[in-house]
């Protein structure tokens, strides 16, 4: 007798026989250089910068390029548990496999809701906030079209893209990533031609004296939504050329890039408006604070041209997570978590159900809270994105503990102390503090608005639980998750 568990047919016998040809990812089509473009697309570097940098210096003033590094560091620790860890499990759930690797299927299908609930919530407040940003922007160059329309316009494309295949977003996402890093690196160079505001270039943004201690939590939490897009480091896995070489790569790669180019992109921006005036200008105008550095220092074309490169890039950034979230839930169809349907891929191994299905949840979720009235960038934006920064540290905390637990039991043997035993408890305490903080300081997450949006935060504990009510069904009826290492 065999019974369907998960990813496999596993027979009393103990064998295993592979998946459905049709529930399987192509492999061996991604390289380092290929993942690294979709955990940087996923950041947003043009927007990050724009809209999320202004937050951190009016927390802590000239230092921000510091927030930005710790938060690098942080992933860097938690990367050498999460490297030492890849090499036992390649599956398209990312750290979900982690988690009911190291401490059961139960864990495994409670994180497993709560990160779909995170990265929903997360990819939904980015399209309103991009949408609410098309209106303007389009509206100043003389085209007055809703917000929400260029919202279903970006939609329908990112689908299209994602559906059609991983070559095809590949190749357009790497030129609109290279393209909005070069936007930021001309503008760089345009302030350090200038002199910055003294004239010359200091390195008061690295003094820990000029830390405002007050705004560190909401610096860190900022910070670290830079790096939201770094699981897919994992979530590509099975679709990577040598898995054991090309993901830890991949990792160290990313958070390298990322740590280093925002901190220098930062630096420059900070003394662009100097040590004394950084944090009351961006404090006075976040939404001008970039492009105001922009009129000041560039040709006067430069602003106009920063607004529509970031709205054109963005399409990187939703390409990036569409993809990711895509194999997620292709995954976790195929363990059983969620219907076996989202599993199904095309011939050239697109996972397209899944691609359609997150789409139209998408549409849903924004199209509910337009329908109700709710402002693209005062509603949507802070309520979505608070949870979904809350919920994926969540998901971060739980995969150090099931790191530390895999190899502490059953797991394969490892002698490296430094990677098993003391970097993933440091991360895991480091991102236990940012949750912490993300709770604490969760209304000015919501940029003041509180009220009803507090109450948000609730549907994290509610999709735990109904996480583990469905892995405790699935093992009850024999079909316990599984989501063991890819078949080839």
């Amino acid at each position: 007798m065999v019974l369907k568990s998960g990813e496999t047919v596993v027979s009393t016998s103990g064998s295993t026989e592979p998946a459905a040809p049709g529930q399987r990812l192509r492999h061996g089509k991604l390289g380092v250089f290929a993942i690294v473009f979709f955990v940087i697309a996923a950041v947003a570097p043009l927007g990050s910068i724009v809209g999320g940098a202004p937050v951190v210096f009016a927390a802590i003033g000239v230092t921000a390029p510091m927030a930005y590094l710790a938060v690098g560091v942080l992933f860097a620790v938690f990367a050498a548990g999460f490297v030492a860890m890849s090499r036992h499990v390649t599956n398209a759930a990312g750290f979900v496999a982690f988690i009911a690797k190291g401490l059961g299927s139960r864990f495994g299908g409670a994180l497993a809701a709560v990160a779909v609930l995170g990265y929903v919530a997360l990819v939904c407040g980015l399209w309103a906030i991009t949408a609410g940003i098309a209106e303007s922007t389009m509206a100043g160059l003389g085209l007055a079209v809703p917000g929400w329309v260029w919202w279903v316009v970006g939609l329908v494309i990112v689908t299209t893209l994602c559906a059609v295949g991983i070559e095809v977003s590949l190749r357009v996402l790497g030129v609109l990533v290279v393209l909005e890093i070069c936007t930021l690196l001309f503008l760089a160079i345009t302030v350090i031609a200038g002199g910055g505001a003294t004239g010359s270039f200091d390195l008061q943004s690295f003094n820990p004296a000029n830390v405002v201690p007050s705004g560190v939590g909401i610096a860190i939490l900022f910070a670290a939504t830079c790096y939201a897009g770094f699981e897919a480091t994992v979530v590509f896995s099975e679709e990577a050329k040598n898995p054991a070489r090309t993901i830890p790569r991949a990792a160290y790669l990313a958070i390298a890039v990322i740590g280093v180019f925002y901190a220098f992109i930062t630096w420059v921006l900070a003394n662009a408006w100097g040590a004394s005036e950084v944090q009351a200008a961006a404090q006075a105008d976040p939404v001008g604070f970039v492009f105001a550095v922009a009129a000041t220092y560039g040709p006067s074309w430069l602003p106009s041209a920063l607004g529509i490169i970031m709205l054109v890039s963005s399409m990187a950034m939703f390409i990036g997570f569409h993809n990711l979230l895509s194999r997620y839930l292709f995954s976790l169809g195929r363990s059983g978590m969620l219907p076996a349907a989202l599993a199904r891929t095309s011939k050239s191994g697109t996972p397209r159900v899944a691609v359609l299905g997150f789409s139209a949840v998408v549409f849903v979720v924004v199209g509910g809270f337009l329908v109700f009235g709710a402002d693209l960038m005062t509603v949507i934006y802070p309520w979505l994105t608070s949870l979904g920064t809350v919920a994926l540290v969540l998901v971060l905390l739980f995969t150090c503990m099931a790191i530390v637990a895999y190899f502490a039991g059953k797991g394969a043997a490892d002698a490296r102390i430094w990677h098993t035993r003391i970097a993933p408890v440091i991360a895991g305490i480091g991102f236990l503090i940012i949750l912490l903080l993300a709770v604490v300081n969760y209304d000015a997450l919501l940029g003041g608005s509180g009220g009803v949006a507090r109450w948000l935060i609730l549907l994290i504990p509610v999709a735990f639980i109904g996480g583990l009510i469905r892995a405790d069904r699935q093992r009850r009826a024999g079909r316990e998750l599984t989501f063991e290492d890819s078949p080839v």
